[in-house]
Protein backbone atom coordinates (compact mmCIF):
# COMPACT_ATOMS: atom_id res chain seq x y z
CA UNK A 1 0.00 0.00 0.00
CA UNK A 2 2.82 2.12 0.78
CA UNK A 3 4.73 1.41 -2.52
CA UNK A 4 1.15 2.38 -4.22
CA UNK A 5 1.15 5.59 -2.99
CA UNK A 6 4.80 6.51 -3.77
CA UNK A 7 4.38 5.64 -7.18
CA UNK A 8 1.30 7.78 -7.32
CA UNK A 9 3.07 10.52 -5.73
CA UNK A 10 6.43 10.18 -8.21
CA UNK A 11 3.86 9.83 -10.96
CA UNK A 12 1.84 12.87 -10.09
CA UNK A 13 5.00 14.29 -9.73
CA UNK A 14 6.47 13.72 -13.07
CA UNK A 15 3.01 14.79 -14.93
CA UNK A 16 3.44 18.01 -13.21
CA UNK A 17 7.03 18.41 -14.65
CA UNK A 18 6.00 17.32 -17.99
CA UNK A 19 3.61 20.07 -17.37
CA UNK A 20 5.85 23.01 -16.76
CA UNK A 21 8.14 21.60 -19.44
CA UNK A 22 5.70 22.44 -22.25
CA UNK A 23 4.99 25.54 -20.63
CA UNK A 24 8.81 26.41 -21.24
CA UNK A 25 8.89 24.61 -24.29
CA UNK A 26 7.91 27.17 -26.65
CA UNK A 27 9.34 29.78 -25.60
CA UNK A 28 12.54 28.28 -25.18
CA UNK A 29 12.31 26.87 -28.60
CA UNK A 30 11.73 30.18 -29.53
CA UNK A 31 14.47 31.92 -28.23
CA UNK A 32 17.33 29.74 -29.23
CA UNK A 33 16.18 29.69 -32.72
CA UNK A 34 18.63 31.04 -35.43
CA UNK A 35 18.06 30.19 -38.84
CA UNK A 36 17.27 32.61 -41.46
CA UNK A 37 13.66 34.75 -41.61
CA UNK A 38 11.36 33.12 -44.49
CA UNK A 39 11.21 35.44 -47.52
CA UNK A 40 7.64 34.35 -48.27
CA UNK A 41 4.83 33.59 -45.30
CA UNK A 42 1.26 32.16 -45.71
CA UNK A 43 -1.03 32.12 -42.68
CA UNK A 44 -4.04 30.47 -43.15
CA UNK A 45 -7.12 30.74 -40.74
CA UNK A 46 -9.61 28.37 -41.20
CA UNK A 47 -12.40 30.30 -38.58
CA UNK A 48 -14.01 27.78 -36.68
CA UNK A 49 -11.97 24.41 -38.19
CA UNK A 50 -11.66 21.96 -35.37
CA UNK A 51 -9.66 18.80 -36.50
CA UNK A 52 -13.18 17.21 -36.83
CA UNK A 53 -13.90 19.57 -39.87
CA UNK A 54 -11.14 18.55 -41.48
CA UNK A 55 -11.64 14.70 -40.58
CA UNK A 56 -15.12 15.18 -41.97
CA UNK A 57 -14.24 16.61 -45.36
CA UNK A 58 -11.59 13.64 -45.22
CA UNK A 59 -13.61 10.59 -44.44
CA UNK A 60 -16.87 12.22 -46.93
CA UNK A 61 -14.11 12.12 -49.82
CA UNK A 62 -12.75 8.64 -48.55
CA UNK A 63 -16.76 7.63 -48.69
CA UNK A 64 -16.92 8.74 -52.35
CA UNK A 65 -14.79 6.25 -53.32
CA UNK A 66 -16.34 3.67 -51.69
CA UNK A 67 -13.58 3.38 -49.19
CA UNK A 68 -14.12 3.19 -45.15
CA UNK A 69 -11.53 5.18 -44.45
CA UNK A 70 -10.26 8.98 -45.05
CA UNK A 71 -8.55 10.65 -48.40
CA UNK A 72 -5.85 13.31 -46.97
CA UNK A 73 -6.93 17.09 -48.01
CA UNK A 74 -3.23 18.91 -48.98
CA UNK A 75 -3.44 20.62 -45.53
CA UNK A 76 -2.68 17.00 -43.64
CA UNK A 77 -0.08 16.60 -46.02
CA UNK A 78 2.02 18.66 -44.17
CA UNK A 79 5.07 17.12 -42.31
CA UNK A 80 4.86 19.52 -39.03
CA UNK A 81 2.14 19.05 -36.54
CA UNK A 82 0.90 20.83 -32.72
CA UNK A 83 -2.24 21.90 -30.96
CA UNK A 84 -2.33 24.92 -29.01
CA UNK A 85 -4.91 26.63 -26.53
CA UNK A 86 -7.62 28.83 -27.26
CA UNK A 87 -9.38 30.84 -24.16
CA UNK A 88 -9.57 34.53 -24.24
CA UNK A 89 -9.27 36.44 -21.04
CA UNK A 90 -12.43 37.20 -19.94
CA UNK A 91 -14.19 33.51 -21.15
CA UNK A 92 -12.58 30.11 -21.74
CA UNK A 93 -14.86 29.48 -24.92
CA UNK A 94 -13.57 32.23 -27.08
CA UNK A 95 -14.87 34.26 -29.68
CA UNK A 96 -13.32 34.91 -33.72
CA UNK A 97 -12.09 38.98 -32.45
CA UNK A 98 -10.30 37.53 -28.94
CA UNK A 99 -8.89 34.46 -31.10
CA UNK A 100 -7.80 36.70 -34.09
CA UNK A 101 -6.02 39.22 -31.77
CA UNK A 102 -3.95 36.15 -30.35
CA UNK A 103 -3.27 35.01 -33.80
CA UNK A 104 -2.46 38.64 -35.28
CA UNK A 105 -0.58 40.06 -32.13
CA UNK A 106 0.50 37.33 -29.40
CA UNK A 107 -1.56 38.99 -26.84
CA UNK A 108 -4.66 37.75 -25.19
CA UNK A 109 -7.70 40.19 -25.16
CA UNK A 110 -11.19 40.64 -23.95
CA UNK A 111 -14.18 39.02 -26.00
CA UNK A 112 -15.25 41.34 -29.04
CA UNK A 113 -11.66 43.01 -29.10
CA UNK A 114 -10.09 43.76 -31.88
CA UNK A 115 -6.03 44.02 -31.65
CA UNK A 116 -6.38 46.20 -28.29
CA UNK A 117 -5.51 45.33 -24.72
CA UNK A 118 -8.26 43.98 -22.34
CA UNK A 119 -9.02 47.54 -21.05
CA UNK A 120 -9.13 48.31 -25.38
CA UNK A 121 -7.13 51.42 -24.39
CA UNK A 122 -4.15 50.60 -26.20
CA UNK A 123 -3.33 49.11 -29.70
CA UNK A 124 -1.19 45.21 -29.95
CA UNK A 125 1.04 45.78 -32.65
CA UNK A 126 0.40 42.71 -35.60
CA UNK A 127 2.65 40.69 -37.05
CA UNK A 128 1.32 41.89 -40.25
CA UNK A 129 2.07 45.40 -39.70
CA UNK A 130 5.85 44.23 -38.70
CA UNK A 131 5.53 42.08 -41.59
CA UNK A 132 5.10 45.31 -43.52
CA UNK A 133 7.85 47.36 -41.60
CA UNK A 134 10.44 44.47 -42.30
CA UNK A 135 9.81 45.45 -46.30
CA UNK A 136 7.03 42.53 -46.74
CA UNK A 137 4.16 43.24 -48.94
CA UNK A 138 1.40 42.11 -47.28
CA UNK A 139 -1.84 40.54 -48.62
CA UNK A 140 -5.02 39.69 -46.42
CA UNK A 141 -7.62 37.48 -47.72
CA UNK A 142 -10.91 36.41 -46.58
CA UNK A 143 -14.18 34.55 -47.88
CA UNK A 144 -16.13 36.53 -45.68
CA UNK A 145 -16.59 40.26 -45.48
CA UNK A 146 -12.78 41.88 -45.56
CA UNK A 147 -13.77 43.93 -42.33
CA UNK A 148 -15.07 40.76 -40.68
CA UNK A 149 -13.76 39.75 -37.15
CA UNK A 150 -10.44 37.63 -38.33
CA UNK A 151 -9.05 39.68 -41.05
CA UNK A 152 -9.41 43.13 -39.25
CA UNK A 153 -7.36 41.75 -36.62
CA UNK A 154 -4.48 41.92 -38.79
CA UNK A 155 -4.72 45.68 -39.69
CA UNK A 156 -7.11 47.38 -37.26
CA UNK A 157 -7.60 48.52 -33.42
CA UNK A 158 -10.73 49.29 -32.64
CA UNK A 159 -12.62 48.58 -28.56
CA UNK A 160 -15.06 46.04 -30.44
CA UNK A 161 -15.73 43.54 -33.69
CA UNK A 162 -19.05 45.64 -34.80
CA UNK A 163 -17.31 48.95 -35.07
CA UNK A 164 -17.22 48.03 -39.19
CA UNK A 165 -17.17 51.08 -40.11
CA UNK A 166 -14.21 52.26 -38.21
CA UNK A 167 -12.15 48.97 -39.14
CA UNK A 168 -13.01 49.64 -42.63
CA UNK A 169 -11.34 52.98 -42.43
CA UNK A 170 -8.58 51.23 -40.48
CA UNK A 171 -7.78 49.19 -43.33
CA UNK A 172 -6.73 51.84 -46.21
CA UNK A 173 -4.77 53.51 -42.77
CA UNK A 174 -2.49 50.39 -42.95
CA UNK A 175 -0.93 50.62 -46.54
CA UNK A 176 -0.82 47.04 -47.10
CA UNK A 177 -0.82 46.02 -50.63
CA UNK A 178 -3.46 43.43 -51.00
CA UNK A 179 -7.10 42.83 -49.78
CA UNK A 180 -9.35 40.42 -51.09
CA UNK A 181 -12.40 38.68 -50.86
CA UNK A 182 -15.78 39.73 -49.72
CA UNK A 183 -17.10 43.13 -49.45
CA UNK A 184 -17.56 45.76 -46.49
CA UNK A 185 -20.43 45.33 -44.22
CA UNK A 186 -21.24 49.10 -43.20
CA UNK A 187 -19.15 51.43 -45.81
CA UNK A 188 -21.39 54.64 -44.52
CA UNK A 189 -21.54 54.06 -41.14
CA UNK A 190 -22.68 51.52 -38.44
CA UNK A 191 -26.01 52.93 -37.40
CA UNK A 192 -27.34 51.18 -34.24
CA UNK A 193 -25.44 48.68 -34.29
CA UNK A 194 -23.97 46.89 -30.88
CA UNK A 195 -21.86 44.91 -29.64
CA UNK A 196 -24.99 42.37 -28.80
CA UNK A 197 -25.84 42.29 -32.55
CA UNK A 198 -23.98 39.02 -32.73
CA UNK A 199 -26.68 37.93 -35.76
CA UNK A 200 -24.99 40.07 -37.73
CA UNK A 201 -21.20 38.57 -36.96
CA UNK A 202 -22.01 35.37 -39.11
CA UNK A 203 -24.33 36.65 -41.85
CA UNK A 204 -27.78 36.72 -40.30
CA UNK A 205 -29.75 38.84 -39.01
CA UNK A 206 -31.29 42.26 -40.72
CA UNK A 207 -29.02 45.58 -41.48
CA UNK A 208 -30.37 48.79 -39.91
CA UNK A 209 -30.85 51.54 -42.49
CA UNK A 210 -28.48 54.56 -41.79
CA UNK A 211 -29.69 57.47 -41.03
CA UNK A 212 -26.57 60.27 -40.63
CA UNK A 213 -23.96 58.52 -43.25
CA UNK A 214 -20.46 59.16 -42.63
CA UNK A 215 -18.14 59.72 -45.58
CA UNK A 216 -18.08 56.37 -47.55
CA UNK A 217 -14.88 54.29 -46.80
CA UNK A 218 -14.82 52.72 -50.12
CA UNK A 219 -14.39 56.29 -51.35
CA UNK A 220 -11.77 56.96 -48.17
CA UNK A 221 -9.50 53.81 -49.61
CA UNK A 222 -9.86 55.20 -53.12
CA UNK A 223 -8.40 58.71 -52.06
CA UNK A 224 -5.55 56.55 -50.01
CA UNK A 225 -4.35 55.35 -53.24
CA UNK A 226 -6.77 51.99 -53.66
CA UNK A 227 -7.96 50.99 -56.32
CA UNK A 228 -11.58 48.42 -56.48
CA UNK A 229 -12.12 45.58 -58.57
CA UNK A 230 -14.99 43.41 -58.47
CA UNK A 231 -15.18 41.91 -61.79
CA UNK A 232 -14.31 38.82 -63.23
CA UNK A 233 -13.17 40.45 -66.06
CA UNK A 234 -11.17 43.32 -64.19
CA UNK A 235 -9.55 40.47 -61.96
CA UNK A 236 -8.39 38.49 -64.28
CA UNK A 237 -6.70 41.29 -66.01
CA UNK A 238 -4.94 42.05 -62.46
CA UNK A 239 -0.75 41.64 -63.34
CA UNK A 240 2.56 41.67 -61.03
CA UNK A 241 3.56 45.51 -60.20
CA UNK A 242 -0.51 46.58 -59.44
CA UNK A 243 -0.39 47.53 -55.85
CA UNK A 244 -2.78 48.44 -53.22
CA UNK A 245 -5.75 46.68 -54.57
CA UNK A 246 -8.77 45.74 -53.29
CA UNK A 247 -10.57 42.86 -54.67
CA UNK A 248 -14.09 42.10 -54.13
CA UNK A 249 -15.87 39.27 -55.37
CA UNK A 250 -18.13 39.86 -57.96
CA UNK A 251 -21.40 38.26 -56.33
CA UNK A 252 -21.93 38.66 -52.52
CA UNK A 253 -24.24 37.11 -50.26
CA UNK A 254 -25.19 37.57 -46.97
CA UNK A 255 -22.92 39.29 -44.40
CA UNK A 256 -21.19 40.84 -47.62
CA UNK A 257 -19.15 37.53 -47.78
CA UNK A 258 -18.51 35.33 -50.80
CA UNK A 259 -21.66 32.76 -51.68
CA UNK A 260 -20.87 29.48 -50.15
CA UNK A 261 -18.82 27.17 -51.66
CA UNK A 262 -21.41 24.62 -52.40
CA UNK A 263 -23.22 27.49 -54.18
CA UNK A 264 -21.01 29.33 -56.39
CA UNK A 265 -20.88 28.98 -59.89
CA UNK A 266 -18.14 28.11 -61.95
CA UNK A 267 -16.90 31.25 -64.19
CA UNK A 268 -19.45 33.91 -62.40
CA UNK A 269 -17.54 33.60 -58.93
CA UNK A 270 -13.85 33.92 -57.87
CA UNK A 271 -13.31 31.26 -55.18
CA UNK A 272 -10.80 31.62 -51.79
CA UNK A 273 -8.24 30.08 -53.81
CA UNK A 274 -8.52 32.23 -56.84
CA UNK A 275 -8.12 35.02 -54.26
CA UNK A 276 -4.83 33.33 -52.87
CA UNK A 277 -3.43 32.70 -56.57
CA UNK A 278 -4.26 36.15 -57.51
CA UNK A 279 -2.50 37.65 -54.24
CA UNK A 280 0.46 35.34 -54.84
CA UNK A 281 0.90 37.04 -58.03
CA UNK A 282 0.74 40.76 -56.96
CA UNK A 283 2.60 40.22 -53.88
CA UNK A 284 5.71 38.13 -55.24
CA UNK A 285 8.62 40.95 -54.86
CA UNK A 286 12.44 40.69 -54.05
CA UNK A 287 11.62 41.26 -50.39
CA UNK A 288 8.90 38.74 -49.90
CA UNK A 289 5.30 38.63 -48.68
CA UNK A 290 3.90 37.72 -46.03
CA UNK A 291 -0.37 36.86 -46.70
CA UNK A 292 -2.79 35.62 -44.61
CA UNK A 293 -5.54 33.79 -46.20
CA UNK A 294 -8.98 32.94 -43.67
CA UNK A 295 -11.69 30.71 -44.85
CA UNK A 296 -14.44 32.40 -42.85
CA UNK A 297 -17.60 30.32 -43.89
CA UNK A 298 -16.27 27.11 -42.18
CA UNK A 299 -17.30 29.06 -38.98
CA UNK A 300 -20.68 29.82 -40.17
CA UNK A 301 -21.65 26.86 -41.78
CA UNK A 302 -20.50 25.16 -38.43
CA UNK A 303 -22.89 27.37 -36.41
CA UNK A 304 -25.78 26.41 -38.56
CA UNK A 305 -24.93 23.03 -37.88
CA UNK A 306 -24.77 22.27 -42.16
CA UNK A 307 -22.42 19.75 -42.71
CA UNK A 308 -22.02 19.47 -46.10
CA UNK A 309 -21.61 23.31 -46.25
CA UNK A 310 -18.84 22.95 -43.83
CA UNK A 311 -17.11 20.38 -45.97
CA UNK A 312 -17.50 21.80 -48.88
CA UNK A 313 -15.52 25.07 -47.25
CA UNK A 314 -12.93 23.14 -46.12
CA UNK A 315 -12.79 21.87 -49.46
CA UNK A 316 -12.20 25.06 -51.29
CA UNK A 317 -9.94 26.16 -48.19
CA UNK A 318 -7.45 23.13 -48.87
CA UNK A 319 -7.62 24.18 -52.61
CA UNK A 320 -6.16 27.78 -51.40
CA UNK A 321 -3.55 25.61 -49.44
CA UNK A 322 -3.17 23.89 -52.28
CA UNK A 323 -2.24 27.09 -54.29
CA UNK A 324 0.29 28.15 -51.36
CA UNK A 325 1.61 24.64 -52.28
CA UNK A 326 2.35 24.96 -55.67
CA UNK A 327 4.43 28.00 -55.10
CA UNK A 328 6.35 26.28 -51.87
CA UNK A 329 7.60 23.59 -54.44
CA UNK A 330 9.56 26.43 -56.35
CA UNK A 331 10.92 27.60 -53.22
CA UNK A 332 11.10 25.99 -50.60
CA UNK A 333 13.89 27.59 -49.17
CA UNK A 334 12.24 30.37 -48.80
CA UNK A 335 8.81 29.70 -47.78
CA UNK A 336 6.75 28.88 -44.24
CA UNK A 337 2.93 28.21 -44.92
CA UNK A 338 1.15 27.62 -41.40
CA UNK A 339 -2.59 26.34 -41.31
CA UNK A 340 -4.73 26.72 -38.43
CA UNK A 341 -7.71 27.74 -37.17
CA UNK A 342 -9.08 30.42 -34.52
CA UNK A 343 -11.79 28.04 -32.61
CA UNK A 344 -13.85 25.06 -33.12
CA UNK A 345 -17.48 25.49 -33.52
CA UNK A 346 -20.93 23.21 -33.63
CA UNK A 347 -18.68 20.83 -31.63
CA UNK A 348 -18.86 18.54 -34.73
CA UNK A 349 -18.40 14.88 -33.57
CA UNK A 350 -17.65 12.63 -36.19
CA UNK A 351 -20.81 9.67 -34.76
CA UNK A 352 -24.06 10.22 -33.47
CA UNK A 353 -26.10 8.03 -30.72
CA UNK A 354 -28.71 7.43 -33.57
CA UNK A 355 -26.73 5.65 -36.15
CA UNK A 356 -24.99 4.10 -33.42
CA UNK A 357 -21.18 2.97 -34.73
CA UNK A 358 -22.42 3.28 -38.59
CA UNK A 359 -21.47 6.33 -41.01
CA UNK A 360 -22.81 7.17 -44.37
CA UNK A 361 -20.80 10.28 -44.51
CA UNK A 362 -21.72 9.62 -48.95
CA UNK A 363 -25.05 10.84 -48.34
CA UNK A 364 -24.10 14.52 -47.91
CA UNK A 365 -23.56 14.37 -51.85
CA UNK A 366 -27.10 14.96 -51.78
CA UNK A 367 -27.52 18.00 -50.67
CA UNK A 368 -27.13 20.87 -53.11
CA UNK A 369 -27.08 24.07 -51.45
CA UNK A 370 -26.22 25.51 -48.37
CA UNK A 371 -28.74 26.13 -45.39
CA UNK A 372 -28.64 29.74 -46.10
CA UNK A 373 -29.77 29.55 -49.62
CA UNK A 374 -32.45 26.95 -48.57
CA UNK A 375 -33.53 29.48 -46.10
CA UNK A 376 -33.70 32.12 -48.45
CA UNK A 377 -35.66 29.62 -50.61
CA UNK A 378 -38.27 28.67 -47.65
CA UNK A 379 -39.03 32.69 -47.02
CA UNK A 380 -39.86 33.10 -50.59
CA UNK A 381 -42.22 30.09 -50.35
CA UNK A 382 -43.43 31.03 -46.71
CA UNK A 383 -44.07 35.28 -48.35
CA UNK A 384 -45.94 33.52 -51.04
CA UNK A 385 -47.95 30.94 -49.43
CA UNK A 386 -48.77 32.45 -46.07
CA UNK A 387 -52.82 31.52 -45.60
CA UNK A 388 -52.28 28.37 -47.61
CA UNK A 389 -48.77 26.26 -47.07
CA UNK A 390 -49.03 22.68 -47.19
CA UNK A 391 -46.44 19.83 -45.24
CA UNK A 392 -46.19 18.06 -48.78
CA UNK A 393 -44.48 21.18 -50.09
CA UNK A 394 -41.95 20.95 -47.79
CA UNK A 395 -41.22 17.91 -47.68
CA UNK A 396 -40.68 17.98 -51.50
CA UNK A 397 -38.25 20.83 -51.01
CA UNK A 398 -36.34 19.13 -48.81
CA UNK A 399 -36.11 15.84 -50.79
CA UNK A 400 -34.96 18.34 -54.00
CA UNK A 401 -32.53 20.05 -52.29
CA UNK A 402 -31.32 17.59 -49.46
CA UNK A 403 -32.01 14.08 -50.67
CA UNK A 404 -34.72 13.43 -47.73
CA UNK A 405 -37.13 10.98 -48.54
CA UNK A 406 -35.47 9.78 -51.33
CA UNK A 407 -35.56 5.97 -50.99
CA UNK A 408 -33.02 5.29 -53.41
CA UNK A 409 -30.28 7.61 -52.15
CA UNK A 410 -30.79 6.09 -49.21
CA UNK A 411 -32.40 8.23 -47.68
CA UNK A 412 -35.49 7.54 -46.26
CA UNK A 413 -37.37 9.17 -43.43
CA UNK A 414 -38.68 7.35 -40.58
CA UNK A 415 -42.15 7.91 -38.57
CA UNK A 416 -40.01 10.16 -36.31
CA UNK A 417 -37.71 12.06 -38.82
CA UNK A 418 -40.86 12.86 -40.70
CA UNK A 419 -43.30 14.24 -37.82
CA UNK A 420 -39.49 16.10 -36.79
CA UNK A 421 -39.67 17.52 -40.05
CA UNK A 422 -43.29 18.58 -39.96
CA UNK A 423 -43.26 19.86 -36.75
CA UNK A 424 -40.33 22.38 -37.92
CA UNK A 425 -42.46 23.11 -41.00
CA UNK A 426 -45.28 24.13 -39.05
CA UNK A 427 -43.06 26.67 -36.70
CA UNK A 428 -41.05 27.86 -39.79
CA UNK A 429 -44.36 28.75 -41.28
CA UNK A 430 -45.97 30.36 -38.28
CA UNK A 431 -43.05 32.15 -35.88
CA UNK A 432 -42.26 35.51 -36.80
CA UNK A 433 -38.50 37.08 -35.68
CA UNK A 434 -40.25 39.26 -33.13
CA UNK A 435 -41.69 35.98 -30.91
CA UNK A 436 -40.26 34.87 -28.23
CA UNK A 437 -38.53 31.63 -28.46
CA UNK A 438 -37.37 29.70 -25.50
CA UNK A 439 -34.86 27.03 -24.30
CA UNK A 440 -36.50 24.18 -25.98
CA UNK A 441 -36.64 26.42 -29.32
CA UNK A 442 -33.61 27.13 -28.97
CA UNK A 443 -32.19 23.88 -28.08
CA UNK A 444 -34.07 22.70 -31.32
CA UNK A 445 -32.89 25.28 -33.70
CA UNK A 446 -30.92 27.93 -32.66
CA UNK A 447 -31.13 30.96 -34.00
CA UNK A 448 -32.01 29.66 -37.78
CA UNK A 449 -35.07 28.70 -39.67
CA UNK A 450 -36.59 25.30 -38.04
CA UNK A 451 -37.58 23.54 -41.23
CA UNK A 452 -33.99 24.09 -42.57
CA UNK A 453 -31.80 23.35 -39.51
CA UNK A 454 -34.03 20.16 -39.25
CA UNK A 455 -33.06 19.18 -42.47
CA UNK A 456 -29.71 19.81 -41.88
CA UNK A 457 -29.80 17.91 -38.55
CA UNK A 458 -31.33 14.66 -40.55
CA UNK A 459 -28.86 14.75 -42.87
CA UNK A 460 -25.78 15.17 -40.90
CA UNK A 461 -27.63 11.76 -38.38
CA UNK A 462 -27.66 9.67 -41.33
CA UNK A 463 -24.28 10.41 -42.33
CA UNK A 464 -23.24 9.76 -38.68
CA UNK A 465 -22.61 13.42 -38.05
CA UNK A 466 -23.68 14.85 -34.47
CA UNK A 467 -23.54 18.43 -33.13
CA UNK A 468 -23.29 19.65 -29.88
CA UNK A 469 -23.82 23.05 -29.84
CA UNK A 470 -24.93 26.41 -32.31
CA UNK A 471 -21.98 28.28 -31.02
CA UNK A 472 -17.87 27.93 -30.30
CA UNK A 473 -15.99 25.04 -28.23
CA UNK A 474 -13.11 25.14 -26.21
CA UNK A 475 -11.16 22.37 -28.04
CA UNK A 476 -7.58 22.57 -28.57
CA UNK A 477 -6.94 23.42 -32.24
CA UNK A 478 -4.31 21.77 -35.01
CA UNK A 479 -1.53 23.74 -37.02
CA UNK A 480 -0.39 22.27 -39.35
CA UNK A 481 3.42 23.92 -41.22
CA UNK A 482 6.03 22.89 -43.54
CA UNK A 483 9.37 25.12 -44.70
CA UNK A 484 11.37 27.82 -42.97
CA UNK A 485 11.27 27.86 -39.18
CA UNK A 486 8.32 25.27 -39.38
CA UNK A 487 9.64 23.90 -36.39
CA UNK A 488 8.66 26.34 -34.13
CA UNK A 489 5.03 25.15 -34.79
CA UNK A 490 5.37 21.76 -33.01
CA UNK A 491 3.71 20.84 -29.72
CA UNK A 492 1.07 21.69 -27.51
CA UNK A 493 1.11 25.68 -26.71
CA UNK A 494 -1.11 28.40 -26.23
CA UNK A 495 -2.53 30.64 -29.51
CA UNK A 496 -0.28 33.03 -28.78
CA UNK A 497 3.02 31.76 -29.39
CA UNK A 498 1.87 31.25 -33.37
CA UNK A 499 2.62 35.02 -33.54
CA UNK A 500 5.24 35.57 -31.09
CA UNK A 501 7.31 32.76 -33.21
CA UNK A 502 6.32 34.62 -36.53
CA UNK A 503 8.05 37.90 -35.27
CA UNK A 504 10.80 35.91 -34.24
CA UNK A 505 11.57 34.10 -37.52
CA UNK A 506 11.25 37.97 -38.87
CA UNK A 507 12.69 40.39 -36.38
CA UNK A 508 16.35 40.40 -38.01
CA UNK A 509 15.33 40.30 -41.48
Amino acid sequence: MLQTKINLKQIFAIALLLISFNSIAQPSKRDSYKSKAPKYIFYFIGDGMGLSQTNAAEAYLGSLENGNGIKKLQLSTLPNQGFYTTYALNRFITGSAAAGTALATGHKTTINTISMDAQRLQPLKTIAEMAKEKGYKVGIVSSVSIDHATPATFYAHQPTRNMYYKISLDLSKSDFNYFAGGGFKHPEGDGKTTEESSLSNFGMGATEDIEDKEPNSMKVAESRGYTFVNTVHDFKKLKKGDDKIIAIAPKLAAGSALPYSIDQKNGADISLADFTEKGIQLLDNSNGFFMMVEGGKIDWASHANDAASVIKEVLQFDKAVATAMEFYNKHPEETLILVCGDHETGGLALGFAGSHYDSSFNLLQYQNLSYEAFSDKLALYKQEHADNYSVADGLNMVKEHFGLGDASKGLQLSPFEMQQLKDAFDKSMTYADEMTKNDQFYLLYGSYDPFTVTACHILSHKAGIGWTSYSHTASPIPIRSIGTGASLFTGFFDNTDIPKNLMKLIENK
